[in-house]
């Protein structure tokens, strides 16, 4: 019996990813004076962006530049980053059909934080994980694992839905079932090297194989 529901965040649950991408653009601009695309944004997906940056920035000042990034995360949120009434929708009716719901997400807390603020998503999860809260982040399921262990269920009462690659691999590897979505203007991945479970395009589809 399905008792959990849960989701990637950036491109499955908000169309983040034109912030996150104006944020890192503006970050290696400033430090490194270097005109990223958002295609190769998208290639350093992985870690969180405090990893992202410790990773990429060639220079040494990354904590200003880790500051920098939420600061125009935060700045520019409102704008770039429209409120999807569907997905509202959904995540209430899930909740009032007594489904535990749960993010497991690349993104640090941090910023995780200003979007759930900005969106109004706040009080809708019983488990968040990050990616301040693992060691190894997607495509390794130790994410999926801990929200399956705080939610106290197992593999097999639970869904997990993404937009990437790295979510589908994680799903697989943590025995879940796993739904690639591509209902967002903007989303990971185009087609996914690895085959999901189910591939949606739009919520009601999710709706309505939730009901069979």
């Amino acid at each position: 019996m399905m008792k959990a529901i849960i989701f990637d965040f950036d491109g499955t649950l908000a169309d983040t990813l034109p912030v996150c991408f104006y944020a890192f653009q503006a970050v290696f601009k400033e430090f490194d004076n270097k005109e990223v695309t958002s295609d190769e944004v998208k290639a350093m997906f992985g870690p969180s962006e405090t990893g992202i940056i410790k990773e990429n920035l060639l220079d040494s000042n990354q904590d200003k530049a880790i500051e920098l990034y939420y600061e125009k995360y935060n700045e520019k949120h409102r704008e770039l980053v429209v409120e999807n009434e569907e997905i509202n929708d959904l995540l209430r009716f899930l909740k009032k059909e007594g489904y535990q719901l749960g993010i497991v997400t690349g993104k640090a807390r941090r910023s995780l934080i200003i979007s759930l603020d900005c969106l109004q998503m706040n009080d809708l999860f019983d488990v968040i994980i990050t990616g301040d809260d693992v060691t190894m982040p997607k495509p390794h399921p130790e994410g999926l694992n801990k929200a399956l262990v705080k939610l106290h269920i197992k593999n097999t009462e639970a869904v997990f839905l993404g937009d990437s690659d790295a979510d589908i691999q994680a799903g697989k590897q943590a025995d879940v079932n796993t739904i690639g979505v591509q209902w967002l203007p903007n989303y990971q991945t185009l087609e996914f090297r690895v085959q999901p479970d189910l591939l949606l395009n739009n919520v009601n589809e999710f709706l309505e194989w939730l009901k069979k």
